[in-house]
């Protein structure tokens, strides 16, 4: 290597005030690019809403750490509010760091401008994306399900997207996807944590060669020790973490426990370790206290709530399986990669990026999405067979390290340096 490597990441969010998946790999490749030897200099710039305005501006959070206030006005097309800043807050920041490479992980909150900023101060810089949804591809929040039906969508089609938004013409569709694909020319390499997305993309236009995929990295910590069991005990304590919403299946999860006999779920412990749901619709809150209520009462549920990053190997150890039961198709679940560090076998979604991941019978059940009896029987199944879970524990594949997932993306810089 001639030279080392200047490298700006980007994000929609940082993990300080969200705790969103994309945004903590972000931080985390931010943190291996910086302590890695072939790395110069490393910074990071997230978006954030400091609740004082639209200002646009640009701070400093800590050494080599940015907050940008910057949001998007017109999600359609994915166009920054605050235009002015671009030219100046981020062009500036550009200039005086003179980063080699931008590897941005995200476009929401941000817009897609920036990209076209980034060439025209230095063509020479490389752009590196990593998606971690379908933003590009759908409309409806990047999940490729039908709006309202909770349909899921193999593909984009521009009548089927203006069903599903109607004040959208199939025309609107075409221009939006070109508007996207415009500013993506300037992308010199996408990554994609996951085959399923990268597929995806293929499909909706970008080239093969495009876009690699390499798995986020995680903690190179040990394998926390098996629950232990009184005499006579089960693997019958099941644990759900992450975001509450619509998409991540909990009122699926809640519904199937109402299925399992009362006699028999009695012997079943279910955790909650889940966040977001005040932020969710009120019919969706509603639905969910309706469900959960009795089961509480009854002690076959346990709402722990949210957890900063730091507390999740605590509270994972004391569960048998985690479950992942979202209807729509995920990416790389970040809970996923968790539960193997840590050593808890899993059930997931038979869908995406959660049948990529989680390999069955080696890592995990596969149970079919959104079937509210077919996840009461893998449930109730699992509980009872100690033996299922012993041989699991020994075939969990284990994910990238922060350091190893640093490498490999150096490595990729180089080929495209």
């Amino acid at each position: 290597m001639n030279s080392k490597h200047r490298i700006l990441v980007m994000s929609h969010a940082h993990p300080d005030f969200s705790l969103g998946g994309g945004e903590i790999a972000a931080y985390n490749l931010y943190k291996a690019y910086r302590d890695n030897e072939n790395v110069e200099q490393a910074w990071f710039l997230a978006r954030a809403d400091r609740r004082r305005g639209l200002t646009g501006a640009i701070s400093m959070r800590r050494p080599n750490e940015y907050l940008w206030e910057q949001s998007v006005y017109d999600w359609h097309k994915m166009k920054a509010a605050h235009q002015d800043s671009l030219t100046t807050w981020f062009a500036d920041l550009i200039r005086a760091l003179k980063p080699t490479i931008v590897h941005t992980h995200h476009y929401a909150h941000l817009g897609l401008e920036y990209l076209r900023i980034i060439k025209q101060i230095d063509p020479s810089i490389k752009i590196v994306m990593t998606l971690h949804e379908y933003m590009g591809i759908c409309k409806n929040n990047g999940q490729m399900i039908k709006a309202g039906s909770f349909k899921l969508c193999s593909r984009e089609s521009y009548d089927e997207c203006s069903q599903c938004f109607p004040d959208n013409t199939a025309e609107d569709f075409w221009l939006r996807k070109h508007y996207f694909k415009s500013h993506f020319d300037f992308v010199d390499q996408f990554v994609s944590p996951s085959e399923f997305l990268r597929q995806r993309y293929i499909a909706w236009g970008l080239k093969s060669e495009q876009i690699v995929v390499i798995e986020n990295g995680q903690s190179d910590e040990p394998p926390l020790p098996a629950r232990p069991l009184a005499k006579g005990e089960t693997r019958n304590r099941f644990g759900f973490f992450g975001q509450i919403n619509p998409f991540k299946g909990i009122d699926v999860l809640l519904e199937a426990i109402y299925q399992i006999p009362k006699s028999d779920r009695k012997n079943i412990a279910l955790e909650v370790h889940g966040a977001n749901l005040e932020n969710q619709a009120p019919e969706f809150r509603e639905k969910i206290e309706r469900l959960r209520a009795p089961l509480i009462e009854e002690g076959v549920i346990q709402w722990v709530g949210p957890y900063q990053p730091h507390e999740l190997s605590s509270r994972i150890a004391g569960v048998d399986w985690v479950i992942v039961p979202s209807i729509w198709w995920e990416n790389s679940p970040m809970v996923i990669q968790e539960s193997l560090v840590y050593g808890r076998p899993l059930l997931v979604s038979n869908i995406g990026g959660m049948y990529e991941k989680v390999r069955n019978n080696l890592d995990g059940i596969h149970v079919p999405a959104g079937n509210i009896l077919a996840w009461a029987s893998a449930i109730s199944q699992v509980a009872q067979n100690n033996e299922l879970w012993e041989n699991l524990k020994t075939t969990l594949n284990r994910p990238l390290s922060y350091a190893e997932c640093g490498q490999v993306h150096v490595e990729l810089l180089e080929r495209i340096a």
